[in-house]
């Protein structure tokens, strides 16, 4: 039986490892039938019995150890990107700046999901657009200007974000000082 969380993948954000099997499930409890039947006029209840003790194992062991886990949807995986932390308090958000300015990957687990989330939102309220089902429109709102193209690299939502670096880029210490304002004023004005 598929519950209302399987039926509904946005309650529970998993999809049923029973989906589409109803084929499968009526031939096997037609073979069962069949086994019972053939048992029973063979050797009365005892083979009756057998059967099903037989079959009642057998979907014990397939439940157990043959069946996978509940998989997560896809759609869901989409969803569940790296939380905007709510930045609470100036000496915070100072923190969070300037650790994002320092350090690349504290700038990708920090300030970007923020930096993205406020993208997202700007987007969506003032243009219609969504940045995750088309992060192209976006990056034409958003890099307008040909100054601006460079911006795009440090908020793209894609999970490849800004690519791989090598020891001596000025990337790897983070976002500089005028990308960020530039990125910010951007977002202000978008």
């Amino acid at each position: 039986m598929i519950t209302p969380e399987e039926q509904n993948p946005e309650a529970g954000g998993m999809v049923s490892p029973w989906r589409g099997t109803a084929p499968e499930l009526l031939t096997a409890a037609a073979a069962v039938t069949v086994a019972a039947v053939a048992a029973y006029a063979i050797a009365d209840w005892a083979g009756l019995a057998v059967v099903a003790v037989a079959t009642a194992a057998g979907v014990m062991v397939l439940l157990r150890f043959l069946l996978p886990q509940l998989t997560p949807d896809t759609s869901r995986k989409a969803r569940d990107r790296p939380r905007a932390r709510i930045l609470t308090g100036y000496s915070r958000r100072r923190f969070t700046v300037r650790n994002a300015m320092t350090s690349q990957n504290y700038y990708n687990l920090e300030l970007r999901p923020v930096l993205e989330h406020l993208l997202a939102a700007r987007l969506a309220e003032r243009h219609g657009v969504h940045l995750y089902q088309d992060p192209d429109a976006a990056r034409r709102l958003l890099c307008r200007n040909p100054r601006d193209a460079g911006l795009w690299r440090w908020i793209d939502p894609t999970p490849k974000g800004i690519g791989p670096q090598t020891r001596d880029s000025p990337e790897r210490r983070g976002i500089p000082r005028h990308t960020l304002a530039r990125l910010i004023d951007r977002l202000e004005k978008l």
